[in-house]
């Protein structure tokens, strides 16, 4: 199996309804064009400068760094698959993008995307503060071999004005069946809008909320302080959860009957389907993690949620099988990685 990354593990505070915290940060340097304006020569010294710096630092945060031309689609689309680059980013990598990760996969740094540099860490849980710690010194530590663009009214430049300031975009990524079920999630999405507060999908911008999974993060980074932009995402967060927990709580007094028929017909077609589609495999995971968060299911899955969906997602599974797959080949092979899975045959 792909190996897993770190944030996919279960752990961590909330990590019922809290399945990962992002930090990330927003860096250029000085004197040379955003991305979009580069030239050849001048996205190949960018390339070259920023693989001297992450090959210069201490060896307890050695990176492994890998030029996206130099890698398969299949390759790039595991890499976003496991949120550890953007869509945008392998969208077309033919003059100078790469990317760092570390072995345990839970920091990256995405080179020339919409940024030089987006330094970015996970972690599994409720954890944006221990994230935002582990950021800051990754970023002290290359400011030692790098000039980042800053000023001293606007803060760090970026190439997108929402970035300005911290450039620090942090986001936590949210199991939410029970406000869907309920039809409470507009409500509660539209509040968040109104709080600075952005609200997107599975993969991040303009990406859909597969199996009940939503990303919230700041909206702007400019005006606050980094403690204050995690500190209020937090408080925000912990909110939103106690939300969910209601609303969980209200559907297993409530509508006892129907949730556990919904969870138990879920879970008899992920042990039992030939054929599954990769969002009903999304959807019908969801269910049954709200089963097992609810009791209604006894024993844990196999695997934590995030792990399970990684399985099914289509990059993955062609990996695994090593070829290329046609939809109907991937639908058959999701079906029995299920299965095997969840039935602890794998």
């Amino acid at each position: 199996m792909t190996g897993f990354s770190q944030w996919m593990d279960g752990s961590g505070p909330e990590s019922d309804i809290v399945l990962s915290s992002r930090i990330r940060l927003a860096r250029n340097l000085v004197g040379v064009p955003f991305p979009h304006r580069m030239n050849d020569d001048q996205g190949r010294f960018m390339l070259e400068t920023v693989e001297k710096a992450i090959a210069a630092l201490e060896p307890g945060w050695r990176l492994n760094f890998r030029r996206l031309n130099q890698l398969s689609l299949l390759e790039r689309n595991v890499l976003m698959e496991k949120h550890l680059v953007s869509p945008l980013l392998i969208q077309d990598p033919v003059r100078h993008e790469a990317v760092a990760t570390d072995d345990r996969e839970g920091i990256s740094i995405m080179v020339n995307e919409e940024d030089h540099l987006r330094l970015q860490v996970l972690l599994p849980g409720l954890q944006l503060d221990e994230a935002w710690q582990i950021a800051n010194q990754l970023d002290d530590m290359l400011e030692q071999f790098l000039d980042f663009a800053c000023d001293e009214t606007r803060g760090y430049l970026t190439a997108w004005p929402t970035n300005l300031g911290t450039g620090l975009r942090a986001s936590v990524m949210l199991h939410l069946p029970a406000l869907v079920i309920t039809r409470q999630a507009p409500q509660v999405f539209t509040t968040l809008a109104q709080v600075g507060v952005v609200v997107r999908g599975l993969y991040g911008e303009g990406s859909e909320a597969l199996g009940n999974i939503f990303q919230i993060s700041n909206q702007v980074s400019l005006g606050l302080t980094e403690e204050e932009l995690c500190h209020n995402l937090m408080v925000v967060t912990q909110q939103i959860v106690g939300r969910e927990r209601n609303a969980r709580q209200h559907l297993k007094s409530n509508a006892s009957l129907s949730l556990a028929d919904k969870v138990g017909r879920s879970w008899g077609l992920l042990t039992n389907a030939r054929i599954m589609t990769s969002d009903e495999a999304l959807n019908r995971l969801s269910d049954v993690k709200l089963g097992i968060d609810l009791g209604l299911i006894e024993g844990p899955l196999p695997y934590a949620f995030p792990q399970l969906t990684l399985m099914t997602r289509p990059s993955v599974l062609q990996t695994e099988v090593g070829r290329d797959l046609r939809p109907e080949e991937r639908d058959e092979i999701r079906a029995d990685t299920l299965r095997r899975h969840l039935l602890g045959k794998h």
